[in-house]
């Protein structure tokens, strides 16, 4: 792989909050990143939670990220591949992004090789052991009948009621507090082991989101990468052909 062809990967914008003006500086930033990086990316991995909410009604949209989504209209139009993965904040993107950017939505976690190096990359929610409420509630919010019956909602009740929720899970977290919890206690170190027990595949690097911690440590003979968020840490990873590091903007 070339020098100019480094692949990008960061999750966890949470574009929309804690308030219009926070975010709106945020996006901002986010676009003089992808301004930056434009110049020698090859692909660019954005692996969810992207917005804090996003729900697709048949002829609406959430309001805002115009500069967000029109900069990704940029970097696809300048051949540069992206791949956009839904978090669970915005697991409600349906095909609005992928006809207007055409770009696939990706889902679930998915195996990608790069000059040699296999990869495997998703959002990270729901896995490992452990957060059987959360698994609950995520078989709910992916139930067809149930986006169905949420798009019944007027998008003013919605919206509303999704932000509020949000802010109250917020709240009650304190990210000053967050630090890596050991090997044993974190779920996600312990779906890569799971993984690489159960597959005959190797895996160099297992790249999450979700976690909202920049991490980087060993899994057996791969390294688990978690590329933290933009709320606090504004942290993303960089894979030059040889090896992938975590970097702060």
């Amino acid at each position: 792989m070339k020098s100019n062809q480094n692949i990008y990967f960061a999750s966890d914008f949470h574009l929309g909050v804690p308030t219009y003006e926070k975010s709106r500086e945020r996006e901002i930033l986010i676009c003089k990143w992808l301004d930056e990086i434009k110049h020698d990316a090859s692909a660019l991995f954005l692996v969810g939670d992207l917005f804090d909410f996003w729900f697709e009604y048949k002829y609406t949209i959430p309001k805002g990220y115009i500069r967000f989504l029109g900069k990704l209209a940029e970097l696809k139009d300048m051949g540069i591949n992206l791949y956009l993965y839904t978090g669970n904040h915005d697991m409600w993107m349906f095909d609005y992004l992928e006809k207007e950017l055409g770009i696939e939505i990706i889902r679930d976690s998915k195996e990608f090789t790069f000059n040699g190096k296999n990869f495997l990359i998703g959002h990270g929610d729901g896995l490992g052991p452990g957060d059987h409420g959360y698994k609950l509630i995520k078989k709910i919010f992916a139930n067809k009948f149930c986006q169905w019956m949420l798009a019944r909602l007027h998008p003013n009740f919605a919206f509303g009621l999704a932000q509020r929720w949000s802010r109250k899970s917020r709240e009650s977290q304190d990210h000053e507090a967050e630090k890596y919890l050991g090997d044993n206690e974190e779920w996600l170190f312990q779906y890569c082991e799971e993984y690489l027990e159960k597959h005959n595949s190797k895996i160099d690097y297992f790249v999450f989101g979700h976690r909202h911690l920049p991490i980087d440590v060993t899994v057996k003979t791969s390294r688990y990468i978690n590329l933290g968020e933009w709320v606090y840490h504004k942290t993303y990873a960089v894979f030059d052909g040889e090896k992938v590091s975590i970097k702060k903007y």
